[in-house]
Parts: structure tokens; sequence; C-alpha cells
């Protein structure tokens, strides 16, 4: 019985973390700044040229900002930005 519960929260952990994980949504420069203002994450992340962060189950990212563009966030550096599910190499 309790292996049978274990399973049943394995699977439902596995679908939720695939659900939430894979949804992106673009933005042009202006409208990114607009959300910003909107959703105030105090940590942009950036990779390369793209700028991101998570809001309202989303990750919204723009290829059209620069690291002036974010006076009242942190940024912080990341060395891959990906939508492919997390597995142990």
């Amino acid at each position: 019985m309790i292996k049978m519960a274990y399973s049943a929260g394995a699977v439902g952990a596995t679908a939720a973390s695939i659900h939430t994980s894979s949804y992106r949504v673009k933005f042009r420069r202006k409208e990114f700044l607009d959300l910003v203002e909107i959703a105030r994450p105090k940590i942009i992340y950036q990779v390369k040229r793209i700028f991101f962060f998570a809001y309202d189950g989303f990750v919204m990212y723009t290829f059209d900002c620069q690291e002036k563009d974010f006076l009242h966030q942190d940024i912080l550096r990341a060395i891959e930005f990906s939508n492919t599910q997390w597995a142990e190499s």
C-alpha cells in the first residue's frame, strides 16, 4: 500500500514538472519591460543575449534588452537556457 502511494506521487510530480517547465513566452523589448514593471521580479536571469524570469507559471523572455534596461533588478548570469526536461547523466 505504501509503495502504491509513492508511485502515484512520483508520477504526479513528474507530470507537474513537465507541464510547468514547458511554456515560454517571447516578448519584444517594450512589452518585456512593461511586464517587468507588472511582475516586479527581484532577479532577471541572463544567458548570452537572452533575458528571462518566471511569472504566472511561465518563463518570460526576450532577446531585445540590454543590462542597462534593468535598473531595479539584479541580473544573474547563467550558462544555459533550455526547455528540455532535466535528466542526470
